[in-house]
């Protein structure tokens, strides 16, 4: 099973997001940016737009999610998220 596969999966479930509501993300398998295409996922209630496979100053960072969903992204997963980001 690839990575954009499982980093999918994870947003398949109920979180809690930035708005502080409790919801099921909407997944967007691509969207452009000035840099590329993008996964990003999409609150339905503030609308806010997280990009899920790399940081990107187009779109919120998923990275502001883990403080009320610490179990999202493994170590290695935040690091690789940073690491392909964008310029800002």
């Amino acid at each position: 099973m690839n990575s954009n596969v499982n980093k999918k999966e994870k947003f398949q479930e109920e979180l809690l997001c930035t708005c502080n509501e409790h919801v099921y993300f909407e997944i967007i398998n691509d969207i452009e940016c000035d840099w590329g295409n993008h996964q990003v996922i999409q609150c339905p209630k503030c609308e806010e737009l997280f990009s899920i496979d790399c940081e990107c100053p187009a779109f919120q960072n998923v990275l502001k999610l883990l403080k009320h969903n610490a179990f999202l992204f493994s170590n290695t997963e935040k690091s690789d998220y940073l690491k392909n980001s964008h310029p800002k």
